[in-house]
């Protein structure tokens, strides 16, 4: 039996996905790379917020039509919250497949072919965290996510990630570090370390310092890149070990949201504007090259012209390299969807576009102090027929950032997954161009 799984979703969500291939994989099943191929088709959806919870809706609608004879099953967050309500409303899928106990996909794709032989699967396989080696990786070419912990305890009134995914919980540092060493022998060279807070992440004493002190004590030249931290947790103590090792990437990802206190205070965010700038500015006091990405939500219930423009006096003190602003999306369950003061969708959608155009040129400028430095850069892909790569250096994030355009000059064993040092010899629009040092 073949199946294809369309990966669509956060990369929470894809760590979710190599889970659920790994446990097929286990099972006898394999992995069609042409969704023709297959026996069924798996969508790994989002249920965050409308938008994505529409694209998810959309896609198995889509695979439904071009393949109304195969099996098709929805997993996923989206499938997780409406998993009572889906089965009436979305026809189209034959199964629903949430996020809690992985493990047991296996068990949820028997009833959609009930005329074929049930694997045996041996019990050493049936557990959540699967071996490194055995986990199929649907990240960038040399690098893999790490999902440190699940779940969230922040409770912020327009989130419905709680709802989802449930209060926080933490995976044992030995399991991570044993994680992570498997990804490294396996020839990964970039460890993104991923939750949906990780400076919450407590187990057995540890916090995100000490478990990143001990993964680093692992021997290579491999990055190690923190993504998503609530501005509330964030460990000062991290800056003095990223300045002792920099294979911990100077690389902050701190989503603010927004810099009313109004604003914050009805999403149940502490800190302002104030505290927030003063976070930066030690960072960036600490490490000269640090590297700022943050988010910002617009529309929420309430915000008037006076909030927004605090908002876009925040984001010009702050010049964030780069930075993700999205319009609030009213989810049931969530505190924020009975707030009053609802802001207007054409409102919040100018607002958006207002910050978007605004931080072009901040973006730019602040790449402009890359060109000329000696770094390093984590090849991805060669252009067909050319000896151009793409890439990331340490201020790219896998798919949300910009990119590099790597010149090779001659071809010099380079392969994709491989850290190789080079010079940034101009800025294309938001891209950096750099040259490999041979």
């Amino acid at each position: 039996m073949r199946y294809f799984l369309d990966p669509f979703g956060c990369v929470k969500n894809q760590v979710d996905a190599e889970t659920i291939m790994a446990h097929l994989n286990n099972a006898g099943w394999s992995a069609a790379e042409d969704p023709a191929d297959s026996d069924l088709v798996i969508v790994n959806s989002c249920g965050f917020i409308e938008s994505a919870k529409q694209e998810s809706i959309n896609a198995v609608l889509l695979w439904r039509k071009q393949y109304p004879d195969k099996k098709i099953l929805l997993s996923g967050c989206l499938a997780q919250r409406y998993m009572k309500d889906l089965p009436e409303s979305l026809p189209e899928a034959d199964a629903l497949f949430g996020i809690n106990d992985l493990e047991k996909i296996t068990e949820a794709v028997i009833p959609l072919f009930p005329k074929s032989p049930s694997p045996s699967v041996p019990q050493s396989l049936l557990r959540s965290n699967v071996a490194p080696s055995s986990r199929p990786l649907l990240s960038l070419p040399g690098s893999a996510y790490v999902k440190i912990s699940e779940g969230c305890d922040n409770n912020c009134s327009y989130c419905a990630i709680p709802l989802i995914r449930g209060p926080l919980h933490c995976r044992s540092p030995e399991d991570i570090v044993q994680e992570c060493k498997g990804l490294l022998e396996r020839g990964i060279r970039e460890l993104c370390i991923i939750g949906q807070d990780i400076g919450s992440y407590a187990s057995g004493g540890w916090g995100l310092v000490e478990l990143l002190d001990t993964i680093a004590q692992l021997p290579g030249d491999y990055w190690l890149r923190l993504l998503y931290m609530h501005p509330d947790h964030f460990p000062l103590p991290l800056l003095d070990l990223m300045e002792k090792d920099s294979r911990i990437l100077p690389y902050f990802d701190i989503p603010f949201q927004h810099a009313s206190q109004k604003i914050l205070a009805m999403m149940n965010r502490s800190g302002s504007a104030e505290t927030h700038l003063a976070l930066v500015k030690t960072i960036r006091a600490k490490l000269p090259h640090a590297v700022i990405r943050t988010t910002f939500l617009v529309g929420f219930p309430g915000e008037t012209d006076e909030d927004f423009a605090s908002l876009l006096a925040f984001q010009e003190k702050l010049r964030p390299d780069w930075l993700g602003c999205f319009a609030f999306s009213r989810e049931e369950d969530t505190p924020a969807y009975s707030m009053k003061g609802r802001v207007p969708k054409k409102t919040a959608a100018a607002r958006k576009r207002e910050i978007e155009e605004k931080q072009i040129p901040i973006a730019e400028k602040n790449a402009d102090r890359f060109v000329g430095q000696n770094l390093k850069v984590l090849l991805e892909e060669r252009f067909e027929g050319d000896d151009l790569w793409l890439g990331r250096l340490y201020c790219h994030a896998p798919e949300v950032d910009g990119a590099a355009v790597i010149v090779c000059e001659q071809d010099g064993g380079v392969k994709a997954g491989e850290i190789r040092p080079c010079r940034v010899i101009a800025r294309r629009g938001f891209d950096l161009e750099v040259r490999l040092d041979y």
